[in-house]
């Protein structure tokens, strides 16, 4: 069976936390419960940096002054970053914990390599 069909039977049962690798190539899939704090907490940052960027485009079209424009591209990037940190933080104390308890330990590599993305 392939992981697409074991993801959606683990979140069809309820657990949390699913993360794994595709047979036939798909993206990984990690089931989020809707209801839980932090996914609550992620779309919650995800729709305020929605709305500031929509602010900054506003901006753009009404010709505003480009030093308050670079000001609010500046806080944009900020609360990227913030969200960046939170799901990082996320990730490591589930699906990182997850798949060296299980023995796949190349799960560290890809934490590397994610990390080296992110802090470019």
């Amino acid at each position: 069976m392939c992981a697409c069909e074991k993801t959606k039977n683990v979140a069809a049962a309820g657990t949390e936390g699913t993360e794994e690798k595709s047979c036939c190539g798909c993206v990984k899939h990690k089931y989020r419960d809707k209801d839980s704090k932090e996914y609550k907490c992620l779309v919650s940052r995800l729709r305020r940096i929605e709305g500031q960027v929509r602010g900054v485009c506003k901006m753009v079209e009404e010709d505003r002054y480009c030093v308050d424009i670079l000001t609010q591209v500046s806080a944009i990037q900020s609360a990227l970053n913030a969200f960046n940190k939170e799901l990082l933080a996320q990730h490591i104390k589930s699906c990182v914990v997850d798949d060296i308890r299980a023995g796949h330990d190349e799960v560290v590599d890809e934490l590397v390599a994610t990390l080296q993305k992110v802090m470019k």
